[in-house]
């Protein structure tokens, strides 16, 4: 039987664990990256003696099989870290994640924040069917609401929090209880809370060692092929450099909001859904 041929578009994570994946269970693929290197945002630089990564990347494990597929590719390079990370407010290093760590910031600000958790903890557990906004004011109170948790996530997202939904939170945000607030405030705490407070992270080389443990292992990665245009009937991939590729599967991991102008021939309401998607781009 012939084998189909499979084109994947995008030379990150997802493309490469695709392809890592097809290829341990003898399918054939070809990967095509649009950048010189692969990893997508998943790269690292070397400038002088430092490495400084395209974004943050820190490994966390909540499946073994996942922890053993990077150990296997990484192997010794992979090390556990223990997280030492602050906020910087009111002229002072607080410690992560905030609402646990109110000692030492302003009086009038402990105040509001500490009786604002109180008045949410006593309000019971916030809904995830409201808005993020809604969430954080019915979790942490209007105090921790208005001097972090507002201002860091809108800053990250960027996006305001009342217009995001909450089905992603899942463990992410550290939820202390009151004892654990209150001993935050009184005391500086060492407690460790939240999903990151250990991580994983290559020793050397930054987290660009990942995708290129990916690349080392697999067949048919393709660098500098930036896709022009994607022919749904025909089957065919165009891309910049001239090169035409045909396929009897596609699978594409590139951004969403790139497609509408790729796909020949994408109906108009698709194309409408496309122009409402928002983003940013980690």
């Amino acid at each position: 039987m012939k084998q189909k041929k499979i084109l994947i578009l995008g030379g990150g994570l997802a493309g490469l664990s695709t392809a890592w994946h097809l290829q341990e269970g003898g399918i054939s693929c070809q990967v095509f990256e649009k950048e010189n290197e692969v990893g997508g945002l998943c790269r690292s630089k070397k400038v002088g003696a430092f490495t400084f990564d395209h974004d943050g990347h820190l490994l966390h494990f909540r499946h073994k099989d996942i922890f053993n597929l990077v150990k296997g590719l990484l192997g010794d390079n992979l090390v556990e870290h223990k997280r030492h990370a602050s906020v910087y407010a009111f002229n002072r290093f607080t410690p992560y994640p905030f609402q646990a760590n109110l000692h030492g910031l302003p009086m009038d600000v402990v105040k509001e924040c500490l009786a604002g958790f109180v008045d949410a903890h006593n309000g019971g557990p916030a809904s995830k069917d409201e808005n993020f906004l809604r969430w954080i004011k019915g979790t942490f109170g209007d105090g921790i609401a208005k001097y972090f948790m507002v201002p860091y996530n809108t800053k990250f997202w960027t996006v305001s929090p009342q217009h995001m939904t909450c089905d992603w939170l899942d463990g992410y945000i550290p939820q202390p209880t009151m004892a654990q607030v209150i001993e935050g405030t009184l005391e500086e705490s060492h407690r460790q809370l939240g999903y990151n407070a250990h991580f994983w992270y290559p020793r050397e080389g930054g987290i660009g060692r990942l995708p290129q443990a990916f690349k080392e292992r697999l067949k048919n990665i393709h660098t500098g092929f930036e896709v022009a245009r994607i022919d749904l009937k025909s089957r065919e991939v165009y891309f910049t450099n001239g090169v035409k590729k045909s396929f009897d599967r596609l699978i594409s991991t590139i951004p969403l909001p790139e497609l509408a102008d790729i796909i020949a021939d994408v109906p108009g309401e698709i194309k409408d859904a496309f122009r409402k998607l928002r983003w940013n781009s980690v």
